[in-house]
């Protein structure tokens, strides 16, 4: 499948890569035909998804498969009134029907909203309004949609609900029912052109509420890096990516890129997540290759990896968070295997990655993808030497590449102060070595400026995290009226250590800082937490950490 997207499909090095490797864009491309219809039409039985749950129940979908229950899926939504253009939030954890739907509404022309169902009322009510949501697909989960049901009076664009079971609610669709009794599916004349909005992600932004993610139809073959180059797969390979299919990732580790190297995507769909279940599922089904961010390797390495038999893992990616070379170096050293790194946004596909061919450096991500033309940039937009930090864009001289998003949507100005001068602005700040590895620093809001010092948040939490008591931590800039800024430490502790605390650990912890990296990033202020503040994403809200310091300052 890949030949058909690629002028050259084999590389012999980094450098052969980024110089020869060019998607050829196909005239309205569609993921629904171009490549589940097409693999079902070439290789009918070749495997597709491989979908398991915490209750032992398994199924293996064929491409086949796909097609009939994805053109079901389409002929249903039609009969609900959906069409080109039309946004469907789906919210369907790691249920099988999230690929039936996401194909279906791909092959329709509609717009597809994955979400998360942590989502609560006032979220709900929120993304309905704000991008006009015409009908929501929920998984039957009573939680779920008890709390649709009481957005729904105030989500006045939403004309249909539709469950997957068991509880469906009185005047919504039961999705089972829909698909068994739907006509024969009738494909649009004309679905899509290539730049129509296919994809709308809310991004859970650490400030403000969630900025509306347009992508468009080409998207998907922006994740052919993603899978065939940095997840290293091939059709003989079963993959596994550990995502709710609400977050970005779903779409980068559990459908586009890996379905178009022709791997069989693995999908273990679980309610609570326990370390010894992912390793018992790579031991039993003899997963190949495993995607997940550095949060799921720290709980990994502390289980009793040996215990199971993990030969058949060839390949480890980890991106969604830096990496902590701690975990690096404890996963080879149990596994054999190396953590291969990659930097992406909600706003891109991979943009920065350690790829098959390169060394990995423990806690780099890697250099950036040949599908980019990636620099690093100072305040006054020049390209910084090796050794000095600036902000990660994509210069944008040749246009908009593949897998690029298209715009905030309903938002020109924030679309036009993220894509100015000539460059997409990722708002991350980091700097590259004489190998022309990149390495992450921070937000740019987050580096802390003390003494004439720039210090990344990053480093100094990586130093930190060495240490075996700290279980999560955060750092941020607290103001001195001497330094300008000092290094604060919040930091969530390992139940042994949580009975030591005191000042003897506090200079325990600044000790190990200090002899870990440069002894000036040190915390002079150290706070024990029982938890960090979170979006609903998972990502370490630093912004609230500074605001309450700010409010007991105050």
């Amino acid at each position: 499948m890949v030949e058909k997207f690629l002028r050259q499909t084999a590389f012999k090095d980094y450098a052969d890569f980024k110089e020869n490797y060019e998607v050829m864009v196909p005239e309205n491309f569609n993921f629904g035909y171009d490549v589940v219809d097409s693999w079902a039409e070439s290789d009918p039985d070749k495997p597709a998804l491989l979908w398991t749950n915490d209750r032992d129940e398994v199924r293996q979908f064929t491409f086949a498969d796909m097609k009939r229950e994805s053109d079901r899926t389409a002929s249903f939504f039609q009969q609900l009134g959906i069409g080109k253009g039309d946004k469907v939030m789906l919210i369907l954890k790691r249920r099988y029907q999230f690929w039936f739907s996401i194909i279906a509404l791909h092959k329709l022309g509609a717009v597809v909203i994955p979400a998360t169902h942590l989502l609560t009322k006032k979220d709900i009510i929120y993304r309905c309004n704000a991008a006009k949501i015409k009908a929501i697909v929920a998984v039957g989960d009573k939680t779920v949609t008890d709390h649709i049901v009481k957005a729904l009076p105030e989500c006045p664009t939403v004309e249909a609900c539709v469950s997957t079971g068991p509880v469906v609610p009185e005047g919504w669709h039961d999705f089972q029912d829909g698909i068994e009794s739907a006509p024969p599916f009738r494909r649009p004349l004309r679905p899509n052109r290539n730049s129509d909005i296919s994809l709308l992600y809310f991004t859970s932004g650490t400030t403000g509420e969630p900025k509306m993610v347009a992508h468009n139809f080409l998207y998907p073959l922006g994740h052919i890096i993603t899978g065939k180059y940095w997840h290293n797969l091939d059709d003989s390979s079963l993959h596994l990516t550990l995502a709710d299919t609400g977050w970005g990732k779903a779409v980068w580790g559990k459908l586009y890129g890996q379905w178009i190297a022709g791997a069989n995507v693995f999908v273990y769909d679980f309610e609570k997540f326990t370390p010894s279940d992912v390793l018992r599922k790579i031991h039993d089904f003899k997963i190949t290759s495993l995607c997940a961010p550095p949060t799921i390797f720290r709980f990994l390495i502390r289980e009793d990896v040996k215990a199971y038999d993990l030969s058949s893992l060839r390949y480890c990616t980890i991106a969604g968070e830096a990496l902590n070379p701690s975990v690096y170096e404890e996963w080879l050293a149990l596994t054999g295997i190396r953590l291969m790194e990659a930097y992406g946004q909600t706003e891109t596909t991979l943009t920065i990655g350690t790829f098959p061919w390169m060394e990995a450096k423990p806690g780099s991500m890697g250099v950036p993808s040949p599908a980019y033309d990636i620099d690093l940039v100072d305040a006054e937009g020049r390209s910084c030497p090796p050794g000095q930090q600036g902000e990660i864009v994509i210069r944008l001289d040749n246009g908009s590449p593949v897998g690029l998003f298209e715009e905030y949507l309903y938002d020109p100005e924030l679309t036009a102060a993220a894509c100015s001068d000539g460059f997409y602005r990722t708002g991350d700040v980091a700097y590259r070595d004489e190998d022309g590895y990149f390495w992450f620093v921070g937000r740019a809001d987050d580096v802390i400026k003390s003494s004439g010092y720039r210090i990344g948040p990053f480093e100094v939490e990586s130093a930190l995290m060495t240490h075996p008591g700290v279980v999560e931590c955060a750092i941020t800039g607290v103001p001195d009226p001497i330094r300008g800024q000092v290094v604060k430490a919040t930091i969530v502790l390992s139940a042994e250590y949580k009975a030591r605390i005191g000042d003897d650990l506090v200079k325990e912890l600044q000790d190990h800082v200090k002899q870990t990296t440069a002894p000036y990033k040190y915390p002079r202020v150290v706070e024990f937490v029982d938890e960090l503040p979170k979006t609903i994403s998972g990502k370490i809200r630093r912004v609230e950490i500074r605001q309450q310091q700010k409010g007991r300052a105050s």
